[in-house]
């Protein structure tokens, strides 16, 4: 029964308390109109504040964006995101009532702080000093006024909250408490006549404003998932439906909110990457630079000391005299090698991808160190899956890459022990499809502070080591698109993981043979 049907049987019983009771009915859906509607401004405040807070962001990401250096029109994208921070933020303060005017302040201090950064952000990245950009940029912007900015938003969603829908709360309480008593009063005064109908209408408005009253002090507690089902299908009901249309706006409103956060936290630690990257390639161009010239310059005096060292040999007839010299051809020997390392780090070889099998790369891998696996004591291990899919690699690199991680495996088990080799086709990011070629030795393991320098060209804890094996192994496993990966436990041994994208299907390609696995 609808709240008119109701009225007119309360009429039909006693005129003159209906009369009243409608016109308390009048009074109180306009109140709660109005207070609807002040929440609707203030939720409208808020949106509007919304807007503020993501192009403060953006002006902060056009910053980084200057400093990786990718697109050339950042400082005139940093205008266009200052005039819309102005527009939004001006439009929010004239939204503001005075009592808020120390929020609107705060906010344009921090946004007046980060313009003031950027400018000396782009002063110093545009006269070359590109590190101290990046450093001025992280501590004043992510460490300082980002956390800031972050502060005052709690602070002004909260005051949101409490002027917006705690006020509203307020009112529509007083609103109901008012109309409770009046609905006593006409019982009291038609207690004769219409006690029966006038506690039938009190039970049939109390309650669902009772459950709307609920729902409005959780939703003023922060509890936007609280669900608000009208039982009426009168215009308390459709004050319910609106309310619960309104909690669903701010439910999807804070999502949303949610989401761009972390979408702009998503996109700072790319360019955060995206910067680390750039820094170590320029680091890595000034090494190769000077590893060439140190190359070219030592490979010749070696070349001539070996040579005199073999001519004396030959005329030596004291045997101490020729163990000298032939250590000497030993020395000069092994001093070539690293020189060749510094030279294969400084001038990679050419990339010729093909199709290759991994099965076939790893076996013939494993008959050039079949030599050095025997003297060293070591048992190979092979789990290659007949299934595993074809990569487009470049296959003396590949090869290269490989030698380079059993080697180091073999050095890290000087009493022998097992290395065992693995082939697995899983996706590189959960789409793509890939291959994982996996190396563990048997050895002591890489303590946790030497692990993430192991790839650092020059870094090396062997005494006749370059440091240059992995770091060019990396470089080439990433040229072909793929990652290489190194864990490791003190006293368990360590894993090195060679992740790289499968080749593209064949049109027409038949599997005879199956996806059995074969253990060798």
């Amino acid at each position: 029964m609808t709240v008119q049907r109701k009225l007119l049987l309360g009429f039909a019983i006693m005129t003159l308390p209906v009369l009243l009771l409608g016109a308390e009915a009048v009074r109180a859906n306009i109140l709660e109109r109005d207070a609807l509607e002040a929440l609707g401004e203030s939720l409208t405040r808020t949106r509007t504040y919304a807007e503020v807070e993501t192009a403060m962001f953006d002006e902060t990401e056009v910053i980084w964006r200057h400093m990786s250096g990718i697109d050339p029109k950042t400082r005139d994208e940093f205008r266009m995101t200052g005039e819309v921070v102005d527009y939004w933020f001006n439009r929010w303060s004239t939204e503001l009532g005075s009592d808020e005017a120390e929020l609107v302040n705060g906010v344009r201090q921090i946004d007046q702080q980060i313009r003031s950064v950027a400018d000396t952000v782009f002063r110093l990245y545009d006269t070359g000093h590109r590190e101290a950009a990046y450093h001025l940029a992280r501590r004043e912007l992510k460490e300082r006024l980002q956390p800031a900015l972050t502060e005052m938003n709690h602070e002004i969603y909260r005051r949101a909250r409490e002027f917006s829908v705690q006020h509203a709360f307020e009112r529509v309480q007083g609103i109901v408490d008012t109309e409770r008593q009046l609905l006593l009063w006409i019982a009291l005064v038609t207690l004769i006549a219409g006690l029966l109908t006038s506690w039938l209408i009190s039970r049939s408005l109390a309650r669902p404003l009772q459950e709307l009253t609920q729902a409005m002090a959780a939703l003023g507690r922060g509890d936007l998932d609280r669900p608000i089902v009208p039982h009426s299908r009168d215009e308390i009901g459709e004050l319910a439906i609106a309310f619960a249309r309104m909690t669903e706006n701010l439910r999807e409103s804070r999502t949303d909110l949610q989401r761009l956060n972390g979408e702009l936290a998503a996109k700072v630690q790319l360019l955060e990457h995206a910067q680390a990257q750039l820094i170590q390639s320029e680091k890595l161009a000034s090494i190769g630079e000077m590893a060439a010239a140190v190359a070219h310059g030592l490979r010749n005096p070696l070349a001539s000391l070996r040579a005199v060292a073999q001519l004396a040999g030959r005329d030596q007839t004291s045997p101490a005299g020729r163990n000298h010299l032939g250590e000497i051809v030993e020395q000069v020997d092994r001093l070539d090698q690293r020189i060749a390392h510094l030279l294969s780090f400084s001038r990679p070889a050419p990339f010729r991808p093909q199709r290759e099998s991994v099965r076939d790369l790893i076996h013939g891998v494993m008959r050039s160190v079949a030599e050095l696996l025997r003297e060293r004591h070591v048992e190979p291990q092979l789990a290659l899956p007949l299934g595993l899919p074809e990569i487009r690699v470049d296959p003396l690199q590949l090869e290269q890459v490989l030698v380079e991680i059993i080697s180091n495996a073999v050095d890290a088990m000087p009493d022998g022990g097992k290395l065992r080799i693995v082939g697995v086709s899983e996706d590189m990011d959960g789409t793509t499809p890939g291959v994982t070629i996996e190396v563990t030795d048997a050895g002591p393991g890489i303590s946790a502070d030497t692990l993430p320098s192991i790839c650092e060209p020059f870094f090396t804890t062997r005494v006749d080591g370059t440091g240059l094996g992995l770091a060019i192994a990396k470089h080439y496993v990433e040229q072909h698109g793929g990652r290489l990966e190194i864990t490791s436990r003190v006293g368990q041994g360590t894993t090195v993981r060679v992740k790289l994208p499968a080749a593209e299907p064949l049109a027409a390609r038949s599997n005879p043979r199956g996806s059995s696995e074969s253990r060798e």
